[in-house]
């Protein structure tokens, strides 16, 4: 696999050297161009490009511009997903804050050690409720928590934040349909539920909904088919709500962690190997004679490979989640992402297929 990996590298350097060729060449004239259409000196290029630039590094170094924040004081926000990873550190982080945590664990009732440990606070700030958001019982049966515990019912719920997912993987002829419907009920169908659940309660404050998506809702990848259907679905619902609700003063912001794997532990060397076995002895045999055992078990390598890869701080998804709950006016989008994966979402989003294809496939 040597040469391909030195294809690889080849066209990246290549392309940043034909990126930087154009933009040397290409924007001094387009901005004489603009300079001479609007009667000014060409001169003014040099500083053009130097604002330009200045402003480039501003967007990219400096911090996030306050906006303002609302009073936490008698606000009440709802997480889903808190038995680990993101929601279980956004449960403590919010209650910390000031808010009332209504803290979803999906193992509240088996003992779970996430539940337990939020419990275990003894605060009549968090209140850890059972939930499986593929349950329609569940889930009203918590709404219904909600509703009698909060402070004040008139003043609605504050926030909502569908944080609740699962990961697999695979390529498609070795996935299952049934894989592909229970990715999507958990990810996608648990995020719509949940949020029409207690859309009412969030109008009447005019509060927010805060979606978690993925970078892989922005850009496809190979064996992460059912992953990648369901945060796209995330990112088309979460569009939609807000359009839909920008007349009441909800708020609609989407999250789009980069690698956060080894944080969340979403997925383990134990379960790719668990899940490989399975993949691999329920496939159609003659998907496994035109794929090889060897095909398999080399993107295998990969999956385990990627488990031990990403950043191991959640704090960016804490605070990009924190601002779109506490900002007078939170972005519609934010992007935990590590430079490597917001350099490969820009490009994958931006470029001919054709070109990004050859860069990353």
């Amino acid at each position: 696999m040597a040469p391909l990996s030195v294809f690889r590298v080849a066209l990246l350097v290549s392309f940043s050297v034909f990126l930087t060729v154009v933009l040397g060449f290409g924007l001094p004239a387009l901005l004489n161009a603009a300079m001479a259409m609007l009667g000014l000196p060409e001169t003014s290029v040099t500083e053009c490009i130097v604002a330009l630039y200045l402003l480039f590094v501003l967007y990219v170094a400096t911090p996030r511009i306050p906006r303002g924040l609302v009073e936490v004081k008698g606000k009440a926000v709802f997480v889903t997903g808190c038995d680990s990873g993101f929601g279980h550190a956004l449960a403590k982080h919010l209650h910390k804050l000031g808010f009332t945590v209504f803290a979803g664990c999906l193992l509240k009732d088996k003992g779970g050690e996430g539940a337990k440990e939020l419990e275990e606070f003894h605060s009549d700030r968090m209140k850890v409720v059972q939930l499986d958001v593929c349950s329609d019982d569940q889930v009203n049966r918590a709404v219904e928590y909600i509703k009698d515990n909060l402070e004040d019912s008139e003043r609605g719920l504050w926030a909502v934040v569908n944080n609740a997912g699962v990961s697999t993987f695979g390529e498609v002829e070795f996935t299952s349909l049934d894989t592909y419907k229970q990715v999507s009920e958990v990810n996608l169908w648990g995020t719509v539920r949940v949020t029409k659940a207690v859309l009412p309660f969030i109008r009447r404050a005019k509060g927010r909904v805060v979606n978690l998506a993925s970078m892989y809702g922005r850009m496809g990848n190979a064996l992460r088919s059912p992953y990648c259907l369901s945060k796209y679905g995330v990112e088309a619902f979460s569009d939609c709500l807000r359009y839909e609700m920008k007349a009441w003063g909800v708020k609609v912001s989407i999250i789009e962690p980069g690698n956060f794997i080894v944080a969340t532990g979403i997925l383990t060397r134990d379960i790719v190997a668990t899940t490989a076995n399975k993949l691999w002895n329920e496939a159609p045999p003659d998907v496994k004679e035109d794929y090889g055992k060897a095909h398999f078990e080399h993107h295998m390598a990969l999956m385990r490979s990627y488990c031990n890869s990403g950043q191991k701080d959640v704090t960016p998804v804490l605070n990009d989640i924190t601002d779109a709950i506490m900002s007078k006016r939170p972005y519609t989008r934010y992007s935990p992402i590590e430079p490597y994966y917001w350099i490969r979402v820009q490009l994958m989003t931006h470029l001919p297929g054709a070109i990004s294809d050859l860069i990353y496939f």
